[in-house]
């Protein structure tokens, strides 16, 4: 009896991870952040000589990053996001991560566009942001295998 309500409890525990374990490698996904984050501080370009040109640069950009995650939502059925949830031990650590490395993109991008200019900014963004994200998807999926193979 004491067998059976432990494998039952391995069995939920296993349902409650699959979304967080099971989540596919997109390797595009880096790099077209890091472009979608380049063009968000790129139309600071327009913001003082074309203000209409800046916020519709600015609508467009928020409604491709909207229409993204709502593919990925029904791509994956669901959505493992940081402060979504709660994910499997070890992942909630790579989470922690991920919202703790939000200063280590914003301080090279803020003095990229105070020292040199937007485009440099830009130019930085896509740098960091691609790496940053790269990074963060290499160490999501070795927190992933190490639950599955907790799990079994």
């Amino acid at each position: 009896m004491e067998s059976d309500a432990q494998e039952q409890l391995r069995i939920l525990e296993r349902a409650e991870a699959a979304p967080y374990i099971s989540y596919p490698v997109t390797p595009w996904y880096s790099p077209v952040m890091g472009l979608w984050a380049a063009a968000m501080i790129g139309v600071f370009t327009w913001w003082r000589s074309n203000g209409a040109l800046f916020v519709a640069s600015l609508v467009v950009l928020i409604a491709l990053e909207v229409a993204f995650l709502a593919w990925m939502q029904r791509r994956h059925g669901a959505m493992p996001m940081p402060g979504r949830g709660t994910p499997p031990k070890g992942i909630g650590a790579v989470w922690r991560g991920y919202v703790l490395s939000v200063p280590v993109v914003a301080v090279p991008v803020a003095l990229a566009w105070w020292l040199v200019g937007v485009p440099a900014a830009a130019v930085t963004a896509f740098v960091v942001v691609t790496a940053g994200l790269a990074y963060y998807e290499r160490r999501y999926a070795q927190a992933a295998a190490k639950v599955r193979e907790r799990l079994g």
